[in-house]
């Protein structure tokens, strides 16, 4: 797969170049191109204790994004995934520090512990007084003797650089660094590797399964486990944590690796607090992308047991657009709806027979949900079947309350359902439909023509018509054909389902912005539902 790139040994001074242009002039970097780069605040005076980290490229925001006032002084980067060189690990500490002396933060990794390392005891040659603490957070990997600098970096980041704001001394600001790696805990999992500028990308992780405890480089985890699911993978991590944490009250980092989508993102912080680890987090970070790994469809979490100063640390503002804060974990608000929205069911009533023609038909769309998922992707955003599918199964919840043995005002109840419980267009306009139709068949209709008085109504709102490459290709000539029985309406809705892949061009739907090239050939996935229940009910 292509990426937005140029050349591969010009993504990084390209990328940080990027940053430093939409600053707003509140970073600048040191002259070395490529060989040292280093970025720094602007409006650094040297009468503060400096705090520098850095380390190899693609872990975006860090380190880059987090220079600034409150966090770090100054970001020393390497190339992608590859520890900065010790001339450009000594020009960040030259360039910032004073007498009140340098803190570096060091990720636990070979490269940088050497060249942080050398370029400390380069800068005590100088004169100047810098100290040096590692962080070691993951416990992905129990038996290393010296765990891994993941994403907990960054509550160390905060809590030195709060402490250097406030004009704290070298050892007070290290000593409150080396409290805080000490407790920090983290681990990761991913779906999927990431993709490595300019070179071929690892396919180590087969399809249904995650790695659990991978490090931030793209490195296999400790082991690959059963995926199943978000809240399946969360319990895992939770356990994890949970047999390494310390007592009390914790803050969490909830970390994209970078490939995970903000809705997933929310989904697996839902799911963490929500887990036996999830009861000792009081405060949160995130979800967010703080410390990635390229592309890397993944995440981590990383907990740290912050004491009322070290949580007031971390709660200091700082005018960093990539760090989001701390908020505090709170139980969820429900408010009542507004009058007039709060739906006035009918009396509910039962009647087998058709509480059994309703499971049956909803039990059809369930089953078809992968089917018209895949045909939906070929047209639209992929989530017909799923739409479909989960009204399907919030109507068979709520049998119970429904008027069974009255179908007119079942009709209008249905209706009532899906405006509920039916996302998009198609939710509202099969809810006109059977709103519609239970209005008719109030008036006296029968059922057929109660039917096609909803299909009329439907198309009078949503503008929809035969050819148009919708539902209703479908729907039409079924109800028109329902006079002379069910197998003929079967036969009609399938003719007219088949119909819409010949169609190149859709006049309504979310289909109507896409090209014909893609849409030749390929059922409407609304059309093949309609075919679909009525094949069912003629069978």
């Amino acid at each position: 797969m292509s990426q937005f790139i140029n050349k591969r040994e010009d993504v990084v001074t390209e990328a940080i170049d990027g940053v430093l242009a939409l600053s707003g002039g509140a970073l600048t970097r040191l002259d070395g191109y490529p060989h040292i780069r280093v970025v720094l605040r602007s409006d650094w005076d040297k009468t503060r204790v400096a705090i520098v980290s850095g380390g190899g490229s693609g872990h975006e925001p860090a380190h880059v994004g987090f220079v600034g006032k409150g966090m770090l002084t100054a970001a020393v980067c390497g190339d992608v995934f590859a520890s900065p060189s010790v001339d450009a690990v000594l020009a960040g500490i030259l360039a910032v520090t004073g007498s009140a002396g340098c803190l570096l933060i060091v990720k636990n990794y070979t490269g940088d512990r050497l060249n942080f390392g050398l370029a400390a005891e380069r800068a005590r040659a100088f004169g100047l007084n810098v100290s040096m603490v590692i962080v070691g957070d993951d416990i992905a990997l129990p038996d290393l003797p010296q765990a891994r600098g993941v994403a907990g970096t960054l509550f160390v980041h905060k809590i030195a650089g709060a402490l250097a704001e406030q004009g704290a001394n070298l050892d007070t600001v290290t000593a409150a660094a080396k409290r805080v790696i000490a407790g920090t805990r983290s681990i990761g999992m991913s779906l999927d590797t990431c993709r490595v500028p300019g070179s071929p990308k690892e396919d180590r992780i087969p399809q249904g399964k995650a790695e659990l405890g991978l490090g931030i480089h793209g490195e296999a985890g400790v082991e690959q486990i059963d995926f199943a699911g978000a809240r399946a993978a969360v319990a895992t991590m939770a356990e994890r944590l949970a047999a390494v944490m310390d007592e009390g009250p914790h803050v969490a980092l909830i970390n994209n690796l970078g490939g995970t989508s903000v809705v997933e993102m929310s989904v697996l912080a839902h799911d963490f607090l929500g887990s036996p680890v999830g009861e000792k987090i009081t405060h949160a970070v995130g979800p967010a992308p703080l410390m990635t790994s390229l592309d890397m469809q993944g995440f981590s979490i990383t907990v740290f047991p912050a004491d009322a100063v070290e949580l007031d640390l971390l709660k200091t503002p700082v005018p960093l657009p990539a760090w989001p804060g701390v908020s505090a974990v709170r139980p969820i608000t429900v408010a009542a709806l507004p009058d007039g929205l709060t739906p006035i069911m009918p009396m509910p009533s039962q009647h087998a027979a058709t509480r059994v023609f309703l499971v049956n038909c909803c039990n059809v769309l369930i089953a078809a949900e992968q089917d018209l998922n895949a045909l939906d992707a070929k047209s639209g955003d992929g989530d017909t079947g799923s739409t479909l599918a989960g009204a399907a199964r919030a109507l068979i919840n709520a049998l119970d309350r429904l008027p069974l043995s009255d179908h007119t005002q079942l009709l209008r109840a249905i209706g009532q359902e899906l405006s509920q419980t039916m996302g998009g267009s198609s939710g509202v306009l099969l809810a006109i439909f059977f709103a519609a139709a239970g209005d008719g068949a109030s008036s006296g209709l029968p059922m057929r023509e109660a039917l096609r008085a909803g299909l009329a109504r439907m198309q009078e709102i949503g503008g929809a018509r035969v050819g148009d490459r919708t539902m209703v290709d479908a729907l039409a000539p079924a109800l028109e054909a329902l006079g002379k029985g069910m197998a003929d309406a079967a036969g009609a809705a399938r003719q007219g389902a088949d119909f819409t892949a010949t169609l190149v061009r859709a006049k309504a739907g979310r289909a109507a912005y896409i090209n014909a090239k893609q849409l030749e050939g390929h059922v409407d996935p609304g059309a093949e539902a309609v075919a679909r229940l009525f094949e069912h009910l003629a069978a």
